[in-house]
């Protein structure tokens, strides 16, 4: 047996069958030529989103309070990826895909977060925050910065550990959580959910967490109890969040 029919054998069912059909999905779709590097796809969301955003506020002359700070969020945000995966690429982004599958990668997941900041910047949802504005828009901010700062140690933590020691990460960044980059990337979206206000966004969210996240997580857990000491890393240590999960 291959380290990966070990690895998918070692998985859930319903990861292994969510791996197959999310692999196909975002990398066969369609078959034929496989033109594209699925971060092609990622990055061009991530970097045009300041743009797409800056040029919504132009549409709908609205200059609010609001949509300028969701426009250094979220445009913010998608600069601060693609600096980060020019200077740590994620090798599981750089794998060939097929036409269809880079359009179905972005019309399915990518490009719904597009939507978050056209209804509020549209005025077709006005938000009524349960705190003060200013207070809302600190919570938003903080959360915002905190998930990237998670997100973006982690994931260079990653990259530049595997590179010259292969095998378990059980410091830093994941001493007392197994997937902090997983973590940092939802407190992100979950700011720019709070900025909006509205239960579109959340159930974006909700999709891809629950089918993107849960699955790649699960699949990452059973790469890495390949190795000796996950079994004690694993009882150690959470999942996702401290002391709750």
């Amino acid at each position: 047996m291959d380290i990966s029919e070990m690895i998918r054998g070692n998985a859930p069912a319903w990861a292994r069958s969510m791996h197959t059909l999310l692999g196909y999905l975002s990398r066969d779709f369609l078959g034929g030529p496989r033109p594209w590097k699925l971060s092609w796809v990622v990055n061009f969301q991530k970097a045009g989103t300041f743009a797409f955003l800056g040029g919504l506020m132009w549409f709908y002359s609205n200059t609010s309070t609001a949509a300028w700070i969701y426009l250094a969020l979220h445009g913010s945000y998608g600069l601060a990826w693609i600096i980060k995966d020019l200077a740590f690429p994620d090798p599981a982004w750089q794998a060939r895909v097929t036409i269809g599958a880079g359009i179905n990668a972005f019309v399915l997941v990518l490009g719904w977060y597009w939507l978050f900041g056209w209804l509020l910047i549209s005025g077709t949802v006005r938000p009524d925050y349960p705190l003060s504005d200013a207070a809302w828009y600190c919570l938003c901010i903080s959360l915002c910065i905190v998930g990237c700062t998670i997100m973006i140690a982690a994931d260079a933590q990653k990259y530049f550990t595997l590179r010259v020691q292969p095998g378990l990460i059980t410091d830093g960044m994941f001493r007392y959580i197994r997937h902090p980059n997983y973590l940092g990337e939802m407190l992100v979206y979950g700011s720019f959910a709070l900025m909006v206000w509205h239960w579109l966004p959340w159930l974006v969210l909700a999709f891809v967490w629950t089918l993107v996240f849960a699955t790649n997580m699960a699949m990452k857990e059973a790469s890495l109890s390949r190795y000796p000491g996950w079994a004690a890393y694993r009882r150690r240590s959470w999942w996702l969040l401290p002391f709750v999960l």
